[in-house]
Protein backbone atom coordinates (compact mmCIF):
# COMPACT_ATOMS: atom_id res chain seq x y z
CA UNK A 1 0.00 0.00 0.00
CA UNK A 2 1.78 3.51 -1.07
CA UNK A 3 1.42 6.41 0.96
CA UNK A 4 -1.00 8.37 -1.19
CA UNK A 5 -3.46 5.47 -0.31
CA UNK A 6 -2.65 5.57 3.62
CA UNK A 7 -3.02 9.11 3.31
CA UNK A 8 -6.44 8.58 1.70
CA UNK A 9 -7.77 6.02 4.74
CA UNK A 10 -6.48 8.60 7.00
CA UNK A 11 -8.39 11.56 6.30
CA UNK A 12 -11.57 9.26 5.82
CA UNK A 13 -11.00 7.85 9.24
CA UNK A 14 -10.77 11.39 10.53
CA UNK A 15 -13.48 12.93 8.71
CA UNK A 16 -15.66 9.91 10.44
CA UNK A 17 -14.97 10.55 13.92
CA UNK A 18 -15.11 14.98 13.93
CA UNK A 19 -18.25 14.81 11.94
CA UNK A 20 -20.69 16.82 13.86
CA UNK A 21 -22.45 13.12 15.07
CA UNK A 22 -19.33 11.59 16.17
CA UNK A 23 -18.35 14.69 17.55
CA UNK A 24 -21.06 14.89 19.77
CA UNK A 25 -20.70 11.64 20.68
CA UNK A 26 -16.99 11.86 21.44
CA UNK A 27 -18.04 14.36 24.39
CA UNK A 28 -20.91 12.29 25.63
CA UNK A 29 -18.34 9.12 26.12
CA UNK A 30 -15.84 12.23 27.64
CA UNK A 31 -18.38 13.45 30.34
CA UNK A 32 -19.33 9.45 30.78
CA UNK A 33 -15.91 8.56 31.50
CA UNK A 34 -15.66 11.79 33.69
CA UNK A 35 -18.38 11.10 35.47
CA UNK A 36 -17.40 7.49 36.00
CA UNK A 37 -14.46 8.11 37.44
CA UNK A 38 -15.63 10.70 40.25
CA UNK A 39 -17.98 8.43 41.03
CA UNK A 40 -15.59 5.62 41.42
CA UNK A 41 -13.49 7.77 43.52
CA UNK A 42 -16.37 9.30 45.98
CA UNK A 43 -17.07 5.42 46.13
CA UNK A 44 -13.46 4.13 46.92
CA UNK A 45 -13.60 6.99 49.62
CA UNK A 46 -16.25 6.02 51.52
CA UNK A 47 -15.93 3.15 54.83
CA UNK A 48 -16.44 -0.83 54.31
CA UNK A 49 -15.59 -3.63 55.86
CA UNK A 50 -13.83 -6.83 53.68
CA UNK A 51 -12.42 -10.01 55.04
CA UNK A 52 -8.78 -10.77 54.06
CA UNK A 53 -7.15 -13.81 54.64
CA UNK A 54 -3.70 -13.02 56.71
CA UNK A 55 -1.51 -16.46 57.20
CA UNK A 56 0.29 -17.56 60.59
CA UNK A 57 3.34 -19.44 60.73
CA UNK A 58 4.97 -20.88 63.36
CA UNK A 59 8.41 -20.59 62.99
CA UNK A 60 11.67 -21.71 65.18
CA UNK A 61 10.75 -24.96 65.83
CA UNK A 62 13.49 -27.19 67.44
CA UNK A 63 14.70 -30.10 65.80
CA UNK A 64 13.37 -32.63 68.31
CA UNK A 65 10.04 -31.37 68.21
CA UNK A 66 7.50 -32.99 66.03
CA UNK A 67 4.74 -30.34 65.39
CA UNK A 68 0.75 -32.62 65.51
CA UNK A 69 -0.73 -29.92 64.24
CA UNK A 70 -0.65 -27.43 61.05
CA UNK A 71 2.56 -25.02 61.01
CA UNK A 72 0.39 -22.22 59.27
CA UNK A 73 -3.30 -21.46 58.89
CA UNK A 74 -4.84 -18.53 57.82
CA UNK A 75 -7.07 -16.01 59.70
CA UNK A 76 -9.72 -14.25 58.16
CA UNK A 77 -9.65 -10.66 59.38
CA UNK A 78 -12.42 -7.96 58.73
CA UNK A 79 -10.89 -4.55 58.68
CA UNK A 80 -12.79 -1.54 58.53
CA UNK A 81 -11.56 1.14 56.57
CA UNK A 82 -11.81 2.96 53.24
CA UNK A 83 -12.06 1.53 49.96
CA UNK A 84 -8.94 2.53 48.63
CA UNK A 85 -6.93 0.89 51.86
CA UNK A 86 -8.92 -2.25 51.44
CA UNK A 87 -7.76 -2.05 47.38
CA UNK A 88 -4.34 -2.73 48.81
CA UNK A 89 -5.33 -5.55 51.09
CA UNK A 90 -6.49 -7.39 48.35
CA UNK A 91 -4.75 -6.51 44.99
CA UNK A 92 -1.64 -5.48 46.69
CA UNK A 93 1.73 -6.43 48.80
CA UNK A 94 0.42 -4.97 51.89
CA UNK A 95 -0.03 -8.04 54.09
CA UNK A 96 2.55 -10.77 54.51
CA UNK A 97 2.65 -13.97 56.30
CA UNK A 98 2.56 -13.55 60.23
CA UNK A 99 5.76 -15.44 61.70
CA UNK A 100 5.26 -16.63 65.66
CA UNK A 101 8.17 -18.14 67.30
CA UNK A 102 7.78 -21.59 68.71
CA UNK A 103 9.44 -20.73 71.95
CA UNK A 104 7.26 -17.53 72.32
CA UNK A 105 4.34 -19.42 72.66
CA UNK A 106 5.14 -23.13 73.45
CA UNK A 107 3.97 -24.98 76.88
CA UNK A 108 5.22 -27.73 78.57
CA UNK A 109 1.65 -29.44 77.91
CA UNK A 110 2.73 -29.74 74.16
CA UNK A 111 0.81 -26.91 73.33
CA UNK A 112 0.66 -23.42 72.39
CA UNK A 113 -1.33 -20.41 72.12
CA UNK A 114 -1.31 -17.19 70.33
CA UNK A 115 -4.56 -15.09 71.90
CA UNK A 116 -7.14 -12.68 69.77
CA UNK A 117 -5.19 -9.90 71.67
CA UNK A 118 -1.24 -10.51 70.35
CA UNK A 119 -3.00 -11.71 66.66
CA UNK A 120 -4.37 -8.32 66.33
CA UNK A 121 -1.53 -6.53 68.03
CA UNK A 122 0.63 -8.78 64.89
CA UNK A 123 -1.67 -7.96 62.59
CA UNK A 124 -2.18 -3.98 62.92
CA UNK A 125 1.73 -4.04 62.18
CA UNK A 126 0.60 -4.52 58.84
CA UNK A 127 -1.94 -2.18 58.40
CA UNK A 128 -2.93 1.34 57.61
CA UNK A 129 -2.96 3.60 60.60
CA UNK A 130 -6.65 4.05 59.69
CA UNK A 131 -7.60 0.44 59.54
CA UNK A 132 -9.73 -0.73 62.59
CA UNK A 133 -10.06 -4.67 63.12
CA UNK A 134 -13.66 -5.80 63.32
CA UNK A 135 -13.27 -9.61 64.12
CA UNK A 136 -10.73 -12.81 63.92
CA UNK A 137 -12.07 -15.98 62.67
CA UNK A 138 -10.33 -18.25 64.02
CA UNK A 139 -10.14 -16.05 67.46
CA UNK A 140 -6.72 -17.43 68.03
CA UNK A 141 -3.65 -19.75 66.74
CA UNK A 142 -3.27 -22.96 68.48
CA UNK A 143 -0.59 -25.46 67.76
CA UNK A 144 -0.31 -28.82 69.39
CA UNK A 145 3.56 -30.88 69.58
CA UNK A 146 5.64 -33.60 70.98
CA UNK A 147 9.22 -35.03 71.45
CA UNK A 148 8.49 -38.26 69.10
CA UNK A 149 5.62 -39.82 71.05
CA UNK A 150 3.81 -41.96 68.16
CA UNK A 151 2.35 -45.50 67.66
CA UNK A 152 0.87 -47.68 64.99
CA UNK A 153 -3.28 -47.71 64.71
CA UNK A 154 -4.75 -49.21 62.14
CA UNK A 155 -6.87 -47.62 59.44
CA UNK A 156 -10.95 -48.17 59.31
CA UNK A 157 -13.60 -47.20 56.80
CA UNK A 158 -15.98 -44.44 57.75
CA UNK A 159 -18.79 -44.22 54.71
CA UNK A 160 -21.25 -46.80 53.53
CA UNK A 161 -20.43 -48.53 50.04
CA UNK A 162 -23.67 -49.96 48.50
CA UNK A 163 -22.98 -52.38 45.54
CA UNK A 164 -25.16 -52.69 42.34
CA UNK A 165 -27.48 -54.91 41.87
CA UNK A 166 -26.75 -58.80 41.88
CA UNK A 167 -22.92 -57.73 43.19
CA UNK A 168 -21.53 -58.07 47.00
CA UNK A 169 -18.25 -56.16 48.13
CA UNK A 170 -15.71 -59.00 47.58
CA UNK A 171 -13.05 -57.10 49.70
CA UNK A 172 -12.43 -53.72 50.94
CA UNK A 173 -8.27 -52.87 51.86
CA UNK A 174 -6.09 -49.63 52.52
CA UNK A 175 -2.47 -49.50 51.54
CA UNK A 176 -1.04 -48.69 54.04
CA UNK A 177 -3.33 -50.85 56.31
CA UNK A 178 -1.84 -49.12 58.79
CA UNK A 179 -0.51 -45.48 60.16
CA UNK A 180 1.94 -43.55 62.63
CA UNK A 181 0.11 -41.18 64.79
CA UNK A 182 2.13 -38.20 66.64
CA UNK A 183 0.04 -37.09 69.61
CA UNK A 184 0.43 -36.42 73.67
CA UNK A 185 0.98 -39.44 76.14
CA UNK A 186 -3.31 -39.44 76.90
CA UNK A 187 -4.43 -39.14 73.24
CA UNK A 188 -1.87 -42.22 71.95
CA UNK A 189 -3.47 -44.61 75.00
CA UNK A 190 -7.21 -43.06 74.19
CA UNK A 191 -7.17 -43.88 70.19
CA UNK A 192 -7.11 -47.26 69.01
CA UNK A 193 -7.92 -46.52 65.44
CA UNK A 194 -8.11 -44.30 62.79
CA UNK A 195 -10.91 -43.46 60.48
CA UNK A 196 -10.98 -42.21 57.10
CA UNK A 197 -12.86 -39.10 55.92
CA UNK A 198 -16.67 -40.09 55.15
CA UNK A 199 -17.13 -42.40 52.07
CA UNK A 200 -20.43 -43.02 50.07
CA UNK A 201 -20.73 -45.00 47.05
CA UNK A 202 -23.84 -46.47 45.60
CA UNK A 203 -24.20 -48.95 42.73
CA UNK A 204 -21.00 -50.04 42.68
CA UNK A 205 -20.16 -52.71 40.01
CA UNK A 206 -16.21 -52.09 39.08
CA UNK A 207 -13.36 -52.32 41.34
CA UNK A 208 -12.09 -48.85 42.69
CA UNK A 209 -9.03 -47.48 43.88
CA UNK A 210 -8.22 -44.02 45.20
CA UNK A 211 -6.55 -42.04 47.54
CA UNK A 212 -8.29 -41.07 50.51
CA UNK A 213 -7.74 -39.13 53.27
CA UNK A 214 -7.77 -39.80 56.80
CA UNK A 215 -10.33 -38.04 59.15
CA UNK A 216 -8.93 -35.31 61.16
CA UNK A 217 -8.21 -35.08 65.02
CA UNK A 218 -6.89 -31.92 66.49
CA UNK A 219 -3.47 -32.63 67.97
CA UNK A 220 -2.99 -35.43 65.98
CA UNK A 221 -0.25 -36.14 63.30
CA UNK A 222 -0.45 -39.28 60.99
CA UNK A 223 2.01 -40.63 58.77
CA UNK A 224 1.25 -40.65 56.33
CA UNK A 225 -1.97 -38.47 56.06
CA UNK A 226 -3.55 -40.34 52.87
CA UNK A 227 -3.93 -43.78 52.41
CA UNK A 228 -5.38 -45.51 48.95
CA UNK A 229 -8.31 -47.52 49.35
CA UNK A 230 -9.36 -50.66 46.92
CA UNK A 231 -12.69 -51.62 47.11
CA UNK A 232 -13.69 -54.75 44.63
CA UNK A 233 -16.89 -56.05 44.11
CA UNK A 234 -17.91 -58.79 42.95
CA UNK A 235 -21.31 -60.63 40.86
CA UNK A 236 -23.18 -62.58 42.70
CA UNK A 237 -23.57 -65.87 40.88
CA UNK A 238 -26.15 -69.15 42.10
CA UNK A 239 -24.95 -72.53 42.39
CA UNK A 240 -26.14 -75.79 43.98
CA UNK A 241 -24.14 -78.43 45.58
CA UNK A 242 -25.28 -82.32 46.65
CA UNK A 243 -24.10 -82.81 50.23
CA UNK A 244 -24.14 -85.84 52.23
CA UNK A 245 -26.42 -85.67 55.85
CA UNK A 246 -24.69 -86.92 58.51
CA UNK A 247 -26.41 -87.86 61.53
CA UNK A 248 -24.90 -86.16 65.49
CA UNK A 249 -25.75 -87.21 68.84
CA UNK A 250 -25.32 -91.21 67.33
CA UNK A 251 -24.78 -93.23 70.44
CA UNK A 252 -22.62 -96.45 69.88
CA UNK A 253 -23.65 -99.49 68.21
CA UNK A 254 -26.26 -97.39 66.43
CA UNK A 255 -26.46 -95.83 62.60
CA UNK A 256 -29.11 -93.48 61.57
CA UNK A 257 -29.68 -93.63 58.10
CA UNK A 258 -31.65 -91.51 55.72
CA UNK A 259 -33.96 -91.57 52.27
CA UNK A 260 -32.32 -90.29 50.09
CA UNK A 261 -28.70 -89.39 51.61
CA UNK A 262 -27.62 -86.53 50.06
CA UNK A 263 -29.78 -83.28 49.55
CA UNK A 264 -29.22 -80.40 47.52
CA UNK A 265 -27.93 -77.09 48.59
CA UNK A 266 -28.58 -74.25 47.03
CA UNK A 267 -26.60 -70.53 47.55
CA UNK A 268 -25.26 -67.65 46.00
CA UNK A 269 -21.56 -66.88 45.93
CA UNK A 270 -19.31 -64.03 44.05
CA UNK A 271 -18.59 -65.34 41.13
CA UNK A 272 -14.28 -64.94 41.73
CA UNK A 273 -14.96 -66.95 45.13
CA UNK A 274 -17.21 -69.97 44.06
CA UNK A 275 -13.66 -71.63 42.51
CA UNK A 276 -12.68 -72.16 46.22
CA UNK A 277 -15.93 -73.53 47.32
CA UNK A 278 -15.63 -76.95 47.73
CA UNK A 279 -19.11 -79.74 48.97
CA UNK A 280 -17.00 -80.84 51.53
CA UNK A 281 -17.80 -77.18 53.33
CA UNK A 282 -20.93 -77.74 53.68
CA UNK A 283 -22.64 -79.65 56.58
CA UNK A 284 -26.09 -80.66 56.81
CA UNK A 285 -27.44 -82.67 59.91
CA UNK A 286 -29.99 -85.28 60.99
CA UNK A 287 -30.10 -85.15 65.34
CA UNK A 288 -30.72 -88.51 66.77
CA UNK A 289 -32.27 -87.40 69.73
CA UNK A 290 -34.47 -85.30 68.18
CA UNK A 291 -35.54 -88.19 66.15
CA UNK A 292 -35.88 -90.03 69.90
CA UNK A 293 -37.64 -87.86 71.18
CA UNK A 294 -40.18 -86.85 68.82
CA UNK A 295 -40.83 -89.96 66.75
CA UNK A 296 -42.20 -89.25 63.48
CA UNK A 297 -42.41 -90.71 59.86
CA UNK A 298 -39.59 -88.48 58.83
CA UNK A 299 -36.50 -86.44 60.29
CA UNK A 300 -36.01 -82.90 60.40
CA UNK A 301 -32.36 -81.94 58.76
CA UNK A 302 -30.40 -78.85 59.30
CA UNK A 303 -28.44 -76.91 57.01
CA UNK A 304 -25.37 -76.29 60.03
CA UNK A 305 -22.47 -74.61 58.22
CA UNK A 306 -21.53 -73.42 55.24
CA UNK A 307 -17.77 -72.14 53.54
CA UNK A 308 -16.64 -68.44 54.03
CA UNK A 309 -18.25 -66.22 51.54
CA UNK A 310 -21.91 -67.97 50.79
CA UNK A 311 -25.22 -66.39 51.27
CA UNK A 312 -28.31 -67.54 51.27
CA UNK A 313 -28.15 -71.03 51.14
CA UNK A 314 -30.70 -72.93 51.52
CA UNK A 315 -31.59 -76.63 51.19
CA UNK A 316 -34.26 -78.21 49.01
CA UNK A 317 -36.39 -80.26 51.63
CA UNK A 318 -36.26 -79.84 55.38
CA UNK A 319 -37.64 -83.56 56.07
CA UNK A 320 -36.11 -86.46 54.86
CA UNK A 321 -37.40 -90.84 55.84
CA UNK A 322 -34.93 -92.63 57.95
CA UNK A 323 -34.08 -95.69 59.59
CA UNK A 324 -32.23 -96.45 62.77
CA UNK A 325 -30.03 -99.74 62.87
CA UNK A 326 -28.19 -101.63 65.05
CA UNK A 327 -24.39 -102.26 64.37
Amino acid sequence: MNDSKLFHIFRVARNFLFSWMNREFLIFLFFLLLSGTFWLLMTLNEPYEQEIEVPVQLVDIPKNVVLTSDTTTNVRVTVNDKGFSLLAYLYGNKIHTIKVKFGSYAKKTGTGTVSSTELQKLIYKQLFSSSRIVSLKPDKFEFYYNFGLKKHVPVKLSGRITPGQSYYLSKIFFTPDSVEIYASREMLDSIKYVSTERLNISNLTDTLVEQIALNRIKGVKYVPENVKISICPDILTEEKFDVPIVAENMPEGKILRTFPARVTVTFTVGASLFRSIRPEGFKVVADYDEVVNNPSDKCNIYLRSVPHGVRNARINVNQVDYLIEEQ
